[in-house]
């Protein structure tokens, strides 16, 4: 068996294969998610940026023993809306000293290829990748005997129906879900760092990401100053071919986001919202798109959007605005920008620090909040060193405990669990 100084040598080497490789890694970005060339080489920039972050990790990995022994795997089904970052999550599971089998997404097909022929000469038969369905490889970890573990990424609607499996066979089951983040602009709030970091976050990957803003809460001193703002900086991105690296934004690859997305601005406008800026869509193409005098009965205040749609709603007190942003079944990321009342809102939304027991799952707290920190910093180390997931329907654990299972949300590593204390 390798020691963990042989894996972090792998990981390195890794690092290296994967620089060399750049093109040929936004090239399958671009066919199998649309996403641009900016966007995708931007990826692949950061995960060399975090692969190289695990070293720092090797002193709190080094007595930890992996949950797959002798012959068993880990199985780790991934997400549709990622390229180069996945290897950080594949790593995360695999330094611990397990075996693991991949499951990229149906549509990562060029992804999926690509990477097993990078793996392949580094780690051999310790990381392999399966290509069946996502059915037939959740039905066959949740009966295998040699799996201990599973670790999904995906919609909380699929997680959640395996509940009676994972009882019933005794499993780790580690779920990385949904978002549907707010966005709190206090009156105090500097206005062209916040609509500045909105427009970034927002647009980046055309909103495909878990992460992204969603719901927006503005002051009502300031809502039609930051209105302008936003609306100026949307205007400004460019769309077009995502093979086209001065492109800024591509197109949703998801038919069903597609599908919501048109939705959720009917219900706007139906519910007295305004489409302050786009709103046509054509084909899977979707213009940076603001409705203003959002309100928090609309489903796009309320369901995942996962396209570059914003919802902007008016508040008038501190107290009112945390209420709004607890009222939702997501709990992934909040962002907070302002000065004085800042610190009391992230304290009221913010849970704790690592995942942790509850009696069922938590609605109201979030498991990263930002406060006057764009997303490039408050997601740094992501997977690696830094905690992330959430509570409610964001993300969970469930721990074999018996007849029940043992029941955990917040932020969490991959890499601590799918491994052990010694006993």
């Amino acid at each position: 068996m390798l020691t963990l100084a042989d894996r972090l040598e792998q990981v390195a080497t890794l690092r290296g294969v994967l620089a060399q490789h750049q093109d040929l890694l936004i090239q399958a970005a671009l066919k199998d998610c649309a996403f641009t060339h900016r966007e995708s080489a931007l990826e692949v920039e950061t995960v060399q940026e975090r692969l190289a972050g695990f070293p720092e990790m090797a002193a709190t990995f080094a007595p930890r023993r992996p949950l797959a022994g002798p012959g068993q795997e880990v199985a780790l089904i991934l997400p549709y809306n990622g390229s180069a970052w996945l290897n950080t999550a594949i790593v995360s599971v695999y330094l611990v000293g397990n075996r693991v089998r991949v499951k990229f997404a149906s549509r990562g097909s060029h992804i999926a290829r690509l990477t097993e022929d990078l793996y392949r000469p580094i780690f051999g038969d310790d990381i392999a990748f399966d290509y069946s369905s996502g059915k037939d490889f959740m039905a066959r970890a949740l009966k295998d005997p040699e799996i201990p573990a599973i670790c999904m990424f995906g919609a909380d609607r699929h997680a959640w129906q395996y509940e009676a499996a994972v009882r019933a066979y005794q499993k780790k089951f580690i779920f990385e879900g949904p978002g549907k983040d707010p966005f709190i602009v206090l009156a105090d709030a500097d206005l062209e760092r916040a609509a500045s970091e909105l427009a970034f976050s927002k647009y980046l990957y055309a909103g495909q990401t878990c992460t992204a803003p969603e719901r927006v809460y503005v002051h009502q001193w300031v809502y039609d100053d930051f209105v302008n703002r936003f609306l100026e900086l949307s205007r400004q991105v460019r769309l077009g071919d995502p093979g086209d690296p001065a492109t800024e934004m591509g197109p949703v690859i998801s038919r069903e986001a597609i599908r919501n997305i048109r939705a959720q601005l009917q219900d706007a406008v139906a519910k007295g919202g305004r489409i302050a800026l786009g709103g046509a869509i054509r084909g899977n193409l979707v213009p940076p798109t603001v409705v203003v005098e959002a309100t928090q009965e609309m489903l796009g205040m309320q369901d995942e959007t996962f396209g570059p749609v914003a919802f902007l709603a008016r508040f008038r007190t501190t107290e009112e605005v945390i209420r709004l942003a607890r009222d939702n079944r997501y709990g992934l990321r909040a962002t907070i920008y302002g000065q004085a009342e800042a610190p009391a809102v992230a304290q009221a939304l913010v849970g704790q620090a690592y995942c942790h027991p509850v009696p069922e799952l938590q609605f109201g707290v979030f498991g990263t909040v930002a406060v006057n920190q764009p997303r490039s910093e408050s997601w740094v180390g992501a997977f690696v060193s830094k905690a992330v997931g959430g509570y409610g329907y964001s993300g969970w654990i469930w721990e074999p405990a018996g007849e029940t299972p043992r029941l955990k949300q917040g932020p969490k590593l991959l890499s601590l669990e799918t491994s052990r204390e010694p006993e």
